[in-house]
């Protein structure tokens, strides 16, 4: 079922305080991308470990090695005063949690509002904050760019080095021409087989039925799959007073508007192309968030660990997303 990101209030009526709150225009005065991700999965992290989802699990499975750092409260006492050996409980899908990132690197995303963060700044700092989050616990990441062609193409690992290699990938200029976004996701369903969380950071300013048939191949392979919409909040109201020379930022061209003359039909058009986004998602069972670039990250990505958490105890999401949302409580003292 497809949900859209509302406010930061979400997690005050799911029972669960904040996250600690960073500006976005704030973070990107960070300018290693490596730090900007750290702080907003430290102030995601401590909202989650404060929420009422803290502890929640899957089914036990079996068992590894403790090593300093592991959550005591997940270590065997039982086992350790009868071998004198200490081992931590695993659960159910833990270990063979694959996340695939997916990034638009196109030329619409380089768009800002006025006194903003461009759309790929805010993408590239979720990309990396997910990556970080990911390997904090342990789980195999990778990392797909394109724009209307594919760039990147990172299998998923868990290794030293390789989340360093995505983020010097993350850096990548954003070029090309255009957005195809079918390409991107074929390839990734037909070069990855095996299950695992895929997530689409793209502003989706493509024809909504170019997503139906790679979404569906996706989840056809038991991909547990989730789109997250970023635009700038401009976009979304189209609130210019000033008629001017509007670029496309993908073709170069030029078009003279008259924000007034044209704003409801813009406004029209666009909640259209919205609802087609919202029907393919909610026929396909693919998760959908919507955030603007004016809206802390941190509290965006805890509203989503949050809602998917919510489905997996309602018994609506799939083991794979119960199990990677469930191991952030299960795991959180690992570093």
């Amino acid at each position: 079922m497809s949900t859209t990101f509302s406010n930061a209030n979400d997690s005050k009526r799911s029972g669960g305080p904040s996250p600690v709150s960073f500006d976005p225009v704030t973070l990107m005065k960070i300018k290693s991308l490596e730090l900007r991700a750290r702080a907003v999965v430290e102030g995601m992290m401590s909202g989650l470990h404060r929420s009422p989802y803290h502890g929640y699990s899957v089914e036990f499975s079996d068992y590894r090695p403790y090593t300093q750092g592991d959550d005591l409260r997940y270590l065997d006492w039982r086992l350790l005063a009868r071998s004198d050996r200490r081992y931590i409980k695993r659960y159910e899908d833990e270990t063979n949690v694959r996340c695939y990132l997916v990034l638009d690197n196109s030329r619409s995303m380089q768009f800002a509002g006025p006194g903003q963060v461009s759309k790929i700044d805010f993408a590239r700092i979720m990309i990396a904050t997910l990556a970080f989050f990911f390997a904090r616990q342990r789980d195999a990441v990778g990392l797909l760019t394109f724009d209307e062609q594919i760039q990147e193409l990172i299998p998923p690992r868990f290794r030293p080095g390789h989340l360093r290699r995505l983020l010097v990938a993350l850096e990548r200029t954003p070029g090309g021409t255009g957005t195809d976004i079918r390409a991107p996701l074929e390839r990734l369903a037909m070069t990855f087989r095996k299950r695992g969380l895929v997530f689409l950071v793209s502003d989706l300013l493509t024809d909504p039925a170019d997503l139906r048939r790679p979404l569906a191949g996706l989840r056809a392979l038991g991909h547990e799959v989730m789109l997250l919409r970023v635009l700038d909040r401009s976009e979304l109201t189209f609130d210019f007073s000033d008629a001017s020379i509007f670029v496309d930022l993908e073709s170069g061209k030029d078009l003279y508007v008259d924000p007034g003359a044209v704003r409801q039909a813009y406004r029209q058009k666009f909640a259209e192309h919205e609802q087609g986004v919202q029907r393919i998602c909610a026929d396909l069972g693919v998760g959908l968030q919507t955030m603007t670039t004016d809206q802390p990250l941190e509290k965006a990505l805890f509203n989503l660990i949050a809602a998917r958490l919510e489905t997996c105890r309602s018994g609506r999401g799939s083991s794979q997303a119960g199990a990677v949302f469930s191991a952030t409580n299960n795991k959180e003292e690992v570093a």
